[in-house]
């Protein structure tokens, strides 16, 4: 295992100089050549900003759909007792739709067997109950996301079309995954390009100087590339 190591490090050597900048497309064919992972990890971005979240309208926050998705499958709760909202949200693509009587039984489980929640606004009342459950799982709905929305079935569609969502972080650095190593870099380039693009037109008014101040990518378990700042 230490002889695989060291091996996959000296070619990282040869692949990546931590000093050097490229263009996004050379950066993802860097970072996808810099991973050693046996299983498809995915392709993450980090973009850090000169904000201060500790200011309300510097703490970013939201979603936007990528062009050529995620590459992942995701199973897609929705929470509404309106009876043509649940047609339309199955009709969409949702593997599991709920009314508010229904959802308590499916909350108190120990484990659940879906990735996100879609909710009409009316069942935040029933969903915010089990907050202390959903929040540290990143399965709450929030309207900054779409998740808590009076149209389920445009949000399902959204989610399983391939939506990434994205927050600044106490240090302002947005993260957030743009697809999957094997999808081809031309791809993974126009996912990535859509996310920075977003993140540039939501520059709060308040913030001063540069805004963008270093971007990089890298596989979940691979090294970081660092991309030229156009």
């Amino acid at each position: 295992m230490a002889k695989r190591v060291t091996k996959n490090a000296k070619v990282l050597k040869t692949l990546v100089n931590k000093n050097d900048v490229y263009s996004l497309s050379e950066a993802i064919d860097l970072a996808k050549k810099a991973s050693f992972a046996k299983f498809d990890e995915s392709l993450d971005i980090a973009i850090k900003l000169n904000l201060d979240t500790r200011k309300s309208d510097q703490q970013l926050r939201g979603a936007v759909v990528l062009p050529n998705g995620t590459g992942k499958t995701i199973k897609v709760l929705v929470a509404t007792d309106e009876v043509s909202a649940q047609k339309s949200a199955l009709e969409a693509g949702a593997d599991l739709v709920y009314s508010s009587s229904e959802l308590p039984e499916v909350l108190n489980q120990d484990k659940y067997d879906f990735d996100v929640i879609v909710a009409d606004p009316k069942m935040m009342l029933v969903l915010g109950k089990y907050g202390k459950k959903l929040g540290p799982k990143g399965l709450m709905p929030n309207p900054k996301t779409g998740t808590v929305t009076t149209n389920p079935a445009k949000a399902v569609e959204e989610l399983k079309k391939g939506k990434a969502n994205y927050r600044a972080d106490k240090g302002g650095i947005i993260h957030a995954s743009v697809g999957k190593k094997s999808m081809e870099t031309a791809l993974l380039v126009q996912n990535a390009e859509t996310l920075i693009q977003t993140v540039k037109r939501l520059k709060p008014q308040t913030v001063k100087g540069t805004y963008v101040l270093n971007i990089v990518v890298s596989t979940s378990m691979g090294a970081a590339v660092k991309v030229k700042i156009d």
